[in-house]
């Protein structure tokens, strides 16, 4: 049987930050990711749909460097550059569907919105430039958990449908509890509360669509629009200019019809009714673009469980232990939705990360302890 130091169950930016704070304290890792690509929420694709390293971001967009400086030092530490998403001229307002739009003044924000160039998947490519590749399992599912006296040992599932053993001093989860009770089997079972409580945080972006149009030109912001604009009528809430450092230009939108709808609507029509959305705001152009993409996140079954399909309020951070009972000196979780401050965000995976590193150092069941 393989034995390691760490598995690192999530290859997102929580299990790729762990492996990389590992690997300078010099302690054996290995990450085991379900899909064939690693970033997790993290994906940057171009217009035909294949990942970039100069794309759009399907998953989350944006960070906040002065409300949140874990990801901010995380981007200046890896020698990431970064650029102000657009804000300058006017946003729109639909109220009801008999109403035309309504146009307001931008404000400037008091917290500035930032992106990365090259999308939020450069910090992926960043962590994982320097981790070896024998480290990393892609296309890997880790299905079982058993307690033993020297510490976990995990049956995984390889897409081949090939299935191995493999042990591990200490497994630190980096992916969102609900999804990690829903595919994983332990052996004794999780306490019954923590179990309960890891099925009732939701996972964030679970619930959520976005959709992306792409053109030769962002033609909006020559009419004096900024590309944000919130809507009441639908189908997308709210809606953003996404165009890239590189002049790359696109809006996108956050759907606002529930992932059971969206089912059934099927891609081509939810496309054709968020490009009428878009002219409706942003003038006529917006019927022809070049290209479109479009992420479900609810279909997506290494992000969302059957629970996400229902949207959630935002996660409330706490500081009360993840794990209890005989689990709690071999497991360590670090998925964003555990961090004690900004859960959800890329910030909160970093945070939660670097909480879980720490204190598998420090603690007796570290393999230095």
């Amino acid at each position: 049987m393989i034995q390691t130091d760490v598995a690192i169950v999530g290859g997102g930016l929580a299990g790729l930050h762990a492996a990389r704070l590992l690997q300078r304290a010099a302690v054996d890792f290995v990450v085991i990711e379900a899909r064939d690509r690693l970033g997790g929420r993290i994906l940057t694709l171009d217009q035909a749909g294949r990942p970039s390293d100069d794309g759009f971001d399907l998953g989350p967009s944006w960070y906040w460097p002065q409300v949140q400086p874990a990801i901010g030092e995380l981007v200046a530490d890896l020698g990431l550059r970064s650029y102000c998403q657009n804000s300058d001229g006017d946003v729109v307002f639909e109220r009801m569907s008999r109403e035309g739009r309504h146009r307001y003044r931008g404000q400037a924000q008091e917290q500035q919105s930032m992106r990365l160039l090259g999308g939020t998947g450069a910090l992926v490519t960043a962590l994982a430039r320097d981790l070896p590749d024998d480290r990393i399992l892609l296309g890997t599912r880790v299905t079982a958990m058993r307690l033993t006296g020297h510490g976990a040992e995990l049956t995984i599932a390889r897409a081949d449908g090939t299935t191995e053993k493999r042990s591990a001093a200490h497994v630190i989860a980096a992916l969102p509890p609900r999804l990690l009770d829903a595919t994983v089997t332990f052996t004794p079972p999780q306490d019954r509360e923590t179990a309960q409580r890891w099925r009732d945080t939701a996972t964030w972006m679970a619930p959520h669509a976005k959709f992306f149009a792409l053109y030769d030109r962002p033609f909006w912001r020559n009419a004096g629009l900024s590309g944000t604009a919130q809507s009441m009528v639908g189908p997308m809430v709210e809606m953003h200019d996404a165009t890239t450092a590189s002049g790359g230009a696109a809006l996108f939108g956050f759907l606002g019809v529930t992932a059971d709808q969206r089912a059934l609507l099927g891609e081509e029509k939810i496309a054709q009714a968020c490009l009428e959305q878009f002219a409706r705001i942003f003038g006529d152009e917006a019927r022809a673009p070049i290209a479109t993409i479009f992420k479900d996140w609810a279909a997506d079954p290494l992000t969302a469980t059957p629970a996400d399909r229902a949207a959630a309020g935002h996660i409330t951070p706490s500081d009360t232990p993840w794990v209890s009972g005989p689990w709690s000196q071999r497991l360590t979780m670090a998925g964003s939705e555990t961090s004690p401050s900004e859960a959800g965000y890329l910030a909160g995976a970093v945070i939660a990360a670097r909480r879980a590193v720490e204190a598998l150092l420090a603690g007796s069941g570290s393999p230095r302890g």
